[in-house]
């Protein structure tokens, strides 16, 4: 019989203030705890009925908005696991600009469907291996499930198709005319090939007042002011951009002067208004006729300028500085003086306009041989927090369109893919020997939190809903199946055309036959059965971003569980600083 020695574990072992969470302690189910809190925070907000959250950062600044991205990011979440979720939703919003409350809501329910095996007794090395596999069939199946593509790019409508879903999930009501707004400013800057998109020359410029209605788009680069100088206007222009003051130079030291008559007080500033005169007649010359500041300007430089007819803006953010040389084709100068002729920049058109009693000022590529054509959108509305809500689906927007631009694919909404997915990664569980059928089932389950979650958010009774979408998916998929096996005998004796009928059924869709998977979640409330056909209804979402979000989702909950150990050490810094002495009165 061999002796067991208590021993205190890594005791001695680390520096003193190090706490450890242990798999015995139930670390795993503590990590899929806090990964469930941070899904069921952002949970409600998925969706066009989804509810907006206001959060108030650690600079008291409050965000009211129903974006995950958003949301995670304003919360400063600290727990290790929770952490890992943020930074896949994180990479979500990096590769798609979208989607990121998917990879949130489906990371938390695998883990809760995880947490259920693990207490029923299955190893967590078991339910990891089983998620990879049902991810890679997940992946595949998706393939399956395209139902349209986007054929022309230069078309309004078709860009519109691809966007309303994705601008409908935040601005639910006004997403017809946000989507033909991002559509219309995404037409203006299209390269001739599409896939050199940058997503940077598009800008939003939010001016209050008005609502959404009165929102247009500005061929253009627009600045929320008023040039500087008296000369508001300039066309066909030599530009130059400086990232220094205008201004003569401060001197190192200080001295005092004394000055005994007027004539002494003249001849004092004589000198330095002449090397200023210099200076801006040298601009002059060189053929400069708008100067864009990133400092200051001096009123003596503002006066040469105004005399000798050059408009002058000042731009004090260096991001707005580095756009506005993209669009004129303009490098920043450090120095004042005349710039060579590669420094020098060109636009066609600056003039000053009012939007809603705010004076903007627009520089214009109108020429198609211009270096780089920018477009903003001019957005009204009532409240800077409602504003800033429709700025972040804007950019949801244009990241979309340039996912499309690499993959035009879309795939049904309203929750019917996730539906479609449910059904086939559980008819592959039926068919997998062994332990990892049980987390392939539990997988598939999980896809079910999205139209469960629409439907909630809508008001509908989610559990009837999911019936339903059950009932229509399987009849659909049956009756689909006996076409299919049908077709296929009648072709088994001309082998060309079992080869067309294999060909075409290997897609998912014959072009005879109308797609199966296409019932969805109405969220409207149009039909009494609580579901419709989401191709119908034109209700689409782009298949790159799903396979992101699944990919995503996947690699976070397995990363989760294959935890069993977490080790925090003391955080750095010294002792207290001392508090108040009461006693700093005594002698």
């Amino acid at each position: 019989m061999s002796l067991t020695i208590p021993q205190a574990s890594q005791a001695g072992l680390f520096k003193p203030g190090y706490n450890s969470y242990d798999a015995e302690d139930g670390a795993v189910i503590r990590n899929i705890d806090a990964c469930r809190t941070i899904a069921q925070t952002v949970q409600t907000s998925l969706g066009p009925y989804g509810r907006n959250k206001i959060v108030i950062n650690h600079l008291s600044k409050m965000v009211l908005t129903s974006d995950a991205a958003t949301i995670l990011r304003e919360l400063d979440v600290v727990h290790p696991a929770a952490k890992l979720l943020v930074m896949a939703s994180q990479q979500q919003e990096a590769e798609m600009g979208d989607g990121t409350n998917m990879v949130i809501v489906l990371a938390g329910e695998l883990l809760k469907k995880a947490e259920e095996l693990i207490r029923m007794g299955l190893k967590t090395s078991d339910i990891v291996s089983g998620y990879e596999k049902a991810q890679t069939y997940a992946l595949k199946s998706l393939q399956d499930l395209e139902v349209d593509r986007l054929s022309e790019l230069r078309s309004v409508d078709e860009l519109c198709k691809a966007l309303r879903t994705v601008v409908a999930a935040k601005q639910s009501g006004s997403e017809d005319v946000v989507s033909r707004l991002i559509a219309e400013a995404v037409l203006a800057v299209l390269p001739k090939n599409p896939a050199n998109f940058n997503v940077d020359n598009i800008r939003v410029v939010k001016i209050m007042g008005g609502d959404l209605s009165a929102s247009r788009v500005v061929k253009g680069m627009v600045l929320g002011r008023e040039p500087d100088g008296t000369v508001k206007r300039a066309k066909n222009a030599k530009v130059g951009v400086f990232s220094c003051p205008i201004d003569t130079s401060q001197t190192e030291t200080k001295g005092t002067v004394l000055l005994k008559n007027a004539k002494e007080m003249m001849d004092f500033s004589k000198g330095e208004e002449t090397q200023l005169e210099a200076a801006i007649k040298e601009l002059y010359d060189s053929g400069l006729r708008v100067v864009v500041a990133g400092s200051t300007i001096g009123e003596l430089a503002l006066h040469y300028l105004n005399r000798m007819g050059i408009l002058v803006i000042k731009i004090l953010s260096k991001f707005e500085l580095r756009r506005l040389c993209r669009v004129c084709g303009a490098t920043p100068l450090a120095r004042l003086g005349a710039p060579m002729p590669d420094e020098m920049g060109s636009i066609d058109i600056v003039e000053t306009t009012e939007i809603g009693g705010d004076r903007v000022t627009v520089f214009r590529q109108e020429s198609d041989s211009a270096v780089t054509r920018t477009a903003t959108i001019v957005l009204r509305g009532a409240t800077q927090n409602h504003l800033d809500d429709v700025e972040r689906a804007i950019d949801d927007g244009v990241n979309v369109i340039k996912a499309v631009t690499k993959d035009p694919r879309l795939v049904p909404g309203a929750g019917a893919t996730e539906m479609q997915l449910v059904e086939r990664i559980s008819h592959y569980a039926d068919k997998t020997p062994g332990l990892p059928q049980y987390a392939i089932r539990k997988y598939a389950e999980a896809f079910e939190v999205i139209p469960r979650t629409l439907a909630e958010s809508a008001g509908l009774d989610a559990t009837e809903v999911l019936a339903r979408l059950y009932t229509a998916h399987q009849q659909r998929l049956n009756t689909s199946e006996v076409k299919r096996r049908k077709t296929k005998e009648d072709s088994d004796d001309e082998d060309e055309e079992e080869d067309d009928q294999e060909e075409g059924t290997s897609e998912g869709t014959s072009e005879s036959e109308e797609p199966y998977w296409t019932t969805g979640v109405d969220l409207e409330g149009t039909d009494s059965t609580g579901v419709l056909d989401a191709l119908e209804e034109q209700i689409l979402d782009l298949m790159v971003t799903k396979s992101w979000a699944i990919r995503l989702a996947t690699e976070a909950a397995r990363t989760v569980l294959s935890v069993d150990q977490i080790i925090v050490a003391r955080q750095a810094g010294g002792p207290k600083p001392p508090g108040p002495n009461p006693n700093w009165d005594e002698d």
